[in-house]
């Protein structure tokens, strides 16, 4: 009968990496902290993004959309989003095989623009449509936030009243039997979702919603026009006709942050509009940064930055 063995993991996971593996030879542990480089993963298509791989600290990341999240997709991996360390190395990579990008999909940060700008000059930028989205999304919960702060204070307040003069406090109840606060909490999700996409209890509650809170109500209908722009138009020139029409419609609704939303895509308007040749977006560079972070769970977190990213890239590179 064989016996059982007791395993040291830390002391199995270190003979693994001093040991079987072959990271103490990988030819870019010198700098692998600072920057990783596969020029021969180069494609037509890339992403550009940033990722928290350790304690909150920040990665650049460019992928190429090609490879799908899989082997070959890592085309370089840089600690940080300064510009100037991030393109000397880009530019360590033939002109030609930069030149070879087509296309590159980014969000609106200035510093991923100006990457993109000196180190693939002749690739058309794409601002991610769902980097837009997100920023009216969240002018939209500021919103709703704001209503249940208050709804928060009115029922404190009436609870106060009803104590002093020796009364039980009885909220008022919707026909979802939601009290104020409860209608506000409970709508959350209801407000990033299409009407289409509505449960029957969500439709129900949105109804009550959009009649106590008509602000609401109007933003949502700034979300969801949005939304329809990138969903619904063919061509860069219809989408820019139909941008104008809702900035007229941000500017009568009064929405400070709405308006700073309409100013922000006008700024970066011809890159926004490129999505509308190939509709491009930045889903595959999202999708390998949720990967990351299930590799890092999976390892229990970083505690070697040099080993992960040899494990990292010796998988997706």
């Amino acid at each position: 009968m064989g016996g059982f063995y007791n395993i040291d993991g830390k002391k199995f996971s270190r003979q693994y990496r001093d040991h079987l593996s072959e990271f103490k030879a990988w030819k870019q542990k010198p700098h692998a902290k600072q920057w990783l480089i596969f020029p021969e993963n180069i494609g037509a298509y890339l992403s550009i993004d940033e990722t928290a791989l350790s304690k909150g600290e920040l990665y650049t990341i460019i992928t190429n959309k090609k490879a799908k999240g899989k082997k070959g997709c890592i085309v370089a991996i840089f600690a940080g989003t300064k510009v100037e360390p991030i393109v000397k190395q880009l530019l360590t990579i033939s002109a030609k095989k930069r030149a070879a990008v087509k296309e590159i999909t980014l969000d609106m940060a200035n510093s991923m623009k100006t990457i993109a700008k000196k180190c693939f000059p002749k690739a058309i930028q794409v601002t991610d449509r769902f980097h837009v989205q997100k920023l009216a999304l969240e002018a939209l919960q500021d919103i709703r936030i704001k209503h249940r702060w208050h709804a928060i204070d009115l029922e404190n307040d009436a609870i106060k009243i009803a104590k002093s003069a020796n009364k039980t406090y009885k909220p008022q109840l919707f026909s979802k039997e939601d009290t104020r606060k409860q209608l506000l909490a409970r709508s959350r999700y209801l407000l990033y979702k299409s009407p289409s996409n509505w449960t029957k209890n969500q439709y129900e509650r949105s109804i009550i919603l959009f009649n106590e809170y008509p602000d609401i109500k109007t933003a949502f209908g700034l979300v969801q026009g949005l939304r329809n722009i990138f969903n619904s138009a063919k061509s860069r020139e219809i989408a820019y006709t139909k941008l104008a029409h809702w900035y007229k419609e941000v500017e009568q609704s009064g929405f400070r942050a709405f308006r700073t939303i309409a100013n922000t895509i006008t700024i970066n308007y011809r890159s926004i509009l490129n999505y509308f040749i190939n509709r491009s977006t930045n889903a595959s560079a999202e999708s390998f940064n949720a990967k990351i972070k299930a590799f890092r769970s999976q390892f229990r977190g970083v505690k070697n930055i040099e080993f992960f990213l040899y494990r990292l890239t010796t998988i997706f590179a």
